[in-house]
């Protein structure tokens, strides 16, 4: 059996034979014996880390035009450029000057498709392994850590001028004020979420209560909220209310900090909320989200669900060069409670709701339990929208400031007409690119300058990378190669990868990852896109066996399919009662899925099988009736 090692040069070569294929490169003997010399020194660090080093410089030198002499230090030169890749950067940067062409330029004898399939090419080399799950080194998860606790200690020299502050009360108040004026907090809905819980409780567990924060009764009381007001009189004296403990805010149990897989360069650190938290932030989060999509300053501009606009204007502005994208770096951890709360001001009632349910408290490793003055780690329901708002609002307020506007509801509608923000995926003019930096940092975000593009022809925004009108968005390998049946996310992984690669056009590298899984899965079908069995999406399989099912009158086809894998979990009781009267509101919707046996057993998050079985032969690519 191949060593990991090996397997990631296998695939690397495969990608790297195809990229030149694409972009009508000539395959360097060269460029594939670095890597297999640099892979064999540094492990796998050189595909994971330096790599994606090399294609943050060479993304620096499309934004700003030249390849600066500090750029690609971990890699010999030749000329101005960099040894490795050569062949394809000297069709883009002069290899004397290191100046890139201009499209226009006389010395440029390009089309610009080609310069982007070679902007495409390069950082499919680069970045193919940026994202595979592996677990980082000690030393990396303790500097992440480090840098969740230097995030708190920045709100030490962040106090401001009561100038700014009333600028900031003032835009909050043009932005927010009508669209969540009338939301009340009585009329809310709270559920659980999906997720992880700091207590480790999950599935039907959640819905059994341990205790309940005493700061919540005033907008989220225990028997209208945990249980229905209808079952409040009747559960009054059951064994279950009796068992739930009413805390103070000092014995509250504190959020649990944790690190998630990420790159191996660096994990994310998120917060893991206590159920209780969780169950009262949905309920604000969902109507939030709502609110803040419709409302009349931020409908198409704070987007949640879509992350589309975003896209397409990156896209658009790659090669119009009207708008500059901005990325920030721990954008939720560097979030003020003072002025998160603020921006709620024309509704006391729910920004009192919105404080009861933050958790003052984490409980970090290394550090202990230490007081949090952001509003919110990620983790939390409420840390998303809450973001949006407060890099909205700076943005808005750096555009009047660039315009020399003062604050007025037209005006702030005006302005807000060419700001697109997704979390923490900020689009701007170009020319206000720099005051709008400006007061992000006055703010106490941080830019992170490696993805903010607002001078080149490369912009980067949710998921999606251009340049010069062309999506140049690499596909990535995010997990090892699956070795047997029961490695389902590593199945899944690889599969989804193959087909991707196939629709880029890369032959050899998706032939490569489908004879991977059908070593073990067996021989694929094609099937069709946005179907629940697996197969090859683009390119022909085998043909499965097919059966006719007279009781359901349709032809039907043998193929391998994902199921939840559940666990027994019954529940019974007034827990019961309370999730299936909160089940009522899937109900509206036919085609929600139902589970009949909910009460009795819990899927297990983020964890499938893969069964043979017979689903509908419509699925299939090619199939007629």
């Amino acid at each position: 059996m191949k060593s990991p090692i090996s397997d990631y040069l296998e695939v690397m070569q495969a990608i790297y034979n195809d990229a030149c294929v694409k972009c009508a490169a000539k395959v360097s003997l060269r460029d594939l014996r670095t890597i297999k010399s640099r892979v064999e020194d540094e492990g796998v660090s050189f595909l994971t880390i330096t790599l994606p080093e090399f294609c943050r410089d060479f993304e620096k030198s499309l934004d700003v035009g030249y390849v600066d002499p500090q750029l690609f230090r971990r890699f010999r030169k030749s000329g101005a450029l960099p040894a490795f890749l050569q062949g394809m950067l000297g069709h883009i940067f002069n290899k004397e000057t290191g100046r890139i062409y201009d499209v226009e330029c006389s010395q440029n004898t390009h089309p610009p498709d080609f310069i982007a399939s070679l902007v495409c090419s390069i950082r499919q080399i680069c970045l193919a392994f940026k994202k595979i799950k592996l677990a980082c080194t000690p030393s990396r998860e303790k500097q992440a850590m480090a840098g969740y606790i230097s995030n708190e200690r920045s709100f030490n020299v962040f106090p401001l001028p009561r100038e700014d502050e009333a600028e900031f009360y003032a835009v909050s108040s043009v932005l927010w004020s009508g669209c969540l004026r009338d939301l009340r907090v009585d009329l809310l809905t709270p559920r659980h979420g999906p997720g992880q819980t700091a207590e480790h409780i999950s599935g039907n567990r959640k819905y059994v209560w341990q205790y309940w924060h005493e700061r919540l009764e005033p907008y989220f009381p225990f028997l209208d909220t945990a249980y229905s007001s209808s079952a409040g009189e009747m559960c009054f004296e059951s064994k279950e209310l009796n068992a739930v403990s009413f805390v103070h805010s000092d014995q509250e149990r504190p959020s649990r900090v944790v690190s998630v897989p990420k790159t191996l360069k660096s994990p994310r650190i998120i917060a893991i909320e206590p159920v209780v938290m969780q169950y009262c932030q949905q309920a604000i989060s969902s109507q939030l989200v709502q609110r803040l999509e419709r409302g009349k300053y931020s409908s198409g501009h704070v987007n949640f669900r879509d992350q589309s606009i975003n896209s397409s204007l990156a896209l658009d502005s790659s090669s119009s060069g009207r708008l500059a994208t901005i990325d920030l770096s721990d954008a939720s951890d560097r979030v003020p409670v003072g002025y998160a709360l603020a921006m709620f001001q024309s509704n006391p009632d729910l920004k009192d709701a919105i404080e009861a349910c933050r958790s003052m408290r984490a409980d970090v490793p290394g550090e202990k339990i230490i007081s949090i003055r952001k509003f919110a780690s990620m983790g939390s329901a409420l840390c998303f929208p809450i973001e949006a708002m407060y890099f909205y609002t700076i943005c808005v307020m750096a555009l009047l400031k660039k315009h020399n506007l003062p604050v007025s509801s037209r005006n702030c509608y005006n302005v807000s007409r060419s700001v697109y923000v997704y979390g923490d995926d900020i689009l701007v003019p170009v020319d206000c690119a720099a005051t709008v930096l400006d007061y992000l940092r006055k703010y106490n975000c941080k830019v992170n300058s490696n993805k903010t593009f607002y001078s080149g022809k490369f912009r980067e925004s949710c998921g999606v990378d251009a340049f010069n009108g062309v999506d140049v968005t690499p596909t990535y390998i995010t997990r090892d190669r699956p070795k047997n049946r029961q490695q389902v996310k590593e199945l899944l992984s690889r599969l989804s990868s193959a087909n991707l690669f196939e629709k880029k056009g890369y032959r050899f590298t998706a032939m490569l990852l489908f004879k991977q899984v059908e070593r073990i899965l067996g021989k694929l079908p094609q099937v069709r896109e946005n179907v629940q069995s697996l197969g090859r999406i683009h390119s022909w399989g085998v043909d499965p066996p097919k059966r006719w099912n007279k009781r359901y009158q349709r032809s039907e086809v043998l193929c391998w399919v994902q199921r939840p894998v559940y666990r027994t979990d019954r529940l019974d009781g007034y827990a019961a009662l309370q999730k299936s009267l909160s089940k009522l509101e899937g109900l509206r919707s036919l085609l929600s899925p139902r589970d009949h046996f909910h009460l009795e057993r819990s899927a297990r998050y983020g964890d499938v099988a893969l069964i043979r079985r017979w689903v509908p032969a419509q699925q299939i690519a090619g199939y007629r009736q």
